[in-house]
């Protein structure tokens, strides 16, 4: 019975013999932090890690289903007779968090999802041509749009119920029939609601019930404006005019701008031969007419196409042909040999290239032959991006010559292309070492469509908030409250509590220098692992077990008390948390240290000490000596002189 007892407060490991333990038997506090230290080499991670930490995965992935097991794959036990006082266990270890592309530091840490319900929520949507924020759309207005069309335009009023989404969306078809409508608009193409409609349940689509057709001419104002406001009510405040135009009719000019500001936020497009406009109750600019969907989160997420920009899909950057990796020496000839993807391995240069450049050359009107340098800048300009009207190509053979027109679309889209359409991996690795990766010309690296960074709180975008430090953010969260209504107040306040407890966090393990908007991918261990543990506090979980591999790595001495604290916090709430680390003030705070030893590798594997900080010092571990001033590393008397002198 005191074993059982013993074991309610203890994780009791008994014969681990993983890698180079010696049927290792140890017993560890929980709820307490632990330390466990020695050599490189000792054991250290084989205890933590490959047996205790394996052992607490092992035991949850056999605690679930069996139809839940097979996608997680059968895990090896340990070797290791028995464990006992097991909680389930968390590795933070010092692995890349992600090696996704799309992956920063917002995302890991889940503040970015919090902030696309803020911006959705509370943001201010601001006219992107300039005329400041952007008020709701009225019926009347919209009315009036519609009024204003030459007389004989055709146009179909249609109602926007689904935009977008994966489905078969059979049961909105039947309720589109019971609401008496006949006919609808999926995915461009028209149908009857009776009809075997073709839709993949795996893929986006976008139904638009036709609620009436309407030629423009006097006396439809009651008509239309009960059409619209039908439309709307079944859209959710959304409703499409599509409009057909007759030949040589005199477009209104704010017709006319609505379609140039919509055709670029792809909220027109072209149906067949008419156009169409979207209109929402939601957002509508006074001076220039500009129209915004309804705000919602996915607007805000660079991983969505509603809110990628659609140049970079969301990345922020773009891997293009680069001019300068293409034609390294501006010293040679343009059509002998300056164009490196156009050269064989032995300098020839390939068949076809140098015609084609001697006639780019005559019809910008400069000679082909000239060395890159002396060419004109728009010459090469004609030479990279292409020219409008076709250029005349003179092949020279042995006895005769001839000549063609052709398009010439420039020599980046010809590598472009070559690139897109080889299925050869060589011809892509050889290509790709004249490609080099830009922040977008279109988003500048902000990853959004340009109407989600039309949307401010407290007069920031989502992106100038994701570019802010960690620390400059937390005080623009904190001083939010001053620029923000009652209603909007009430409404973020959740969500800005959330995003201020997780950049404290950040803050607390020595994380303040980073920016939200930090790819994932560029982080250091120690970072990766910092981010994780401060996500892991946020959870806010009891009774778990956390295993860290040297936390302190990468981070400054005058940040070691935060990542303390961050640890004893963790502990606080009902934590075990166990830390494999060699920090000297990490150890001297702990609640119990464990050496292994004494040796590394086959000389390593037994537990040399053990105990609280106050049992430990008094050992003759080889630690203890170095923590209790037995024994220091002297100052050398010497220093070696560097070989080449300080720049400074």
């Amino acid at each position: 019975m005191a074993h059982e007892r013993r074991g309610n407060d203890r994780i009791v490991v008994v014969g681990a013999r993983e890698n180079n333990l010696k049927n290792v038997t140890v017993e560890i506090p929980r709820d307490q932090l632990i330390v466990i230290t020695g050599l490189s080499g000792s054991g250290k991670s084989s205890l933590a890690f490959d047996t205790i930490y394996a052992e607490g995965q092992r035991r949850y992935v056999e605690s679930l289903s069996a139809y839940a097991r097979q996608f997680l794959g059968q895990m090896d036990k340990p070797d290791v007779d028995h464990i006992d006082g097991l909680s389930p266990a968390v590795s933070i270890d010092q692995k890349s968090s992600s090696k996704n592309p799309r992956s920063t530091v917002g995302t890991v840490t889940e503040i970015y999802d919090y902030l696309r319900i803020l911006f959705a929520r509370v943001g201010t949507p601001y006219c992107i041509n300039g005329h400041g924020p952007i008020e709701r759309q009225s019926t009347d207005q919209i009315v009036d749009v519609a009024q204003s069309l030459p007389e004989g335009t055709r146009m179909q009023i249609l109602a926007p119920v689904v935009r977008g989404r994966k489905g078969e969306f059979k049961s909105v078809l039947q309720d589109i029939s019971k609401a008496g409508y006949v006919r609808v608009r999926v995915d461009g193409e028209m149908y009857e609601v009776t009809d075997e409609i073709p839709m993949d349940r795996y893929k986006q689509h976008t139904i638009e019930v036709i609620v009436d057709r309407i030629v423009v001419k006097e006396g439809i104002e009651r008509r239309l404006s009960d059409s619209i406001e039908a439309a709307l009510k079944m859209g959710s405040g959304l409703v499409t005019l599509s409009l057909d135009f007759k030949e040589g009719a005199e477009i209104p000019a704010r017709v006319v701008q609505l379609l140039e500001q919509q055709a670029e936020s792809d909220a027109a497009s072209d149906s067949g031969s008419a156009v169409d406009i979207l209109f929402s109750e939601a957002y509508s600019c006074p001076v220039c007419g500009y129209s915004l969907p309804e705000l919602e989160p996915r607007l805000f997420s660079f991983n969505s196409p509603f809110g990628a920009c659609p140049e970079c899909t969301g990345l922020g950057t773009k891997t293009e042909f680069d001019p300068e990796l293409i034609t390294p020496d501006d010293s040679k000839p343009l059509r002998d040999g300056a164009i490196l993807p156009f050269v064989y391995k032995s300098g020839e240069v390939k068949d076809w290239w140098p015609e084609m450049l001697d006639a780019v050359g005559k019809a910008v009107g400069f000679d082909a032959k000239l060395q890159v340098r002396e060419i004109p800048p728009e010459g090469m300009h004609a030479v990279w991006y292409g020219l409008e009207e076709p250029i005349t190509v003179v092949m020279k053979y042995s006895r005769t010559e001839r000549s063609f027109k052709t398009e010439w679309k420039g020599v980046l889209a010809s590598l472009r292309k070559r690139y897109d359409e080889t299925e050869s991996e060589w011809v892509k690795g050889d290509l790709e070492q004249y490609m080099a990766t830009k922040p977008c010309p279109v988003c500048h690296g902000k990853r959004l469509k340009p109407e989600a960074l039309s949307v401010k709180v407290a007069g920031r975008d989502m992106s100038e908030v994701t570019s802010m430090a960690i620390e400059d953010a937390l005080g623009y969260f904190q001083g939010m409250a001053a620029q923000l209504s009652t209603r909007q107040l009430a409404i973020g306040e959740r969500a800005v509590k959330e995003v201020l407890e997780r950049l404290r966090f950040l803050q607390d393990v020595g994380l303040g220098y980073l920016t939200l908007d930090r790819n994932a991918r560029t982080l250091a261990g120690g970072e990766a692992q910092r981010i994780r543990l401060a996500t892991q506090i946020g959870s806010g979980l009891m009774g778990c077990l956390y295993i860290l591999d040297e936390p302190s790595i990468g981070l400054h001495q005058r940040d070691n008390r935060k990542l303390i604290e961050t640890l004893k916090r963790l502990r606080d709430i009902g934590n075990t948390v166990l830390v494999v680390e060699h920090d000297e003030e990490t150890m001297l705070e702990a609640d119990h240290i464990l050496e292994l030893g004494p040796g590394a590798g086959e000389h390593g594997g037994h537990i040399v000490a053990e105990g609280t900080v106050a049992e430990f010092l008094k050992s003759d571990a080889l630690t203890a000596q170095y923590l209790n001033g037995t024994r220091e590393i002297e100052i050398p008397k010497e220093r070696r002189a560097p070989k080449t002198p300080s720049p400074v």
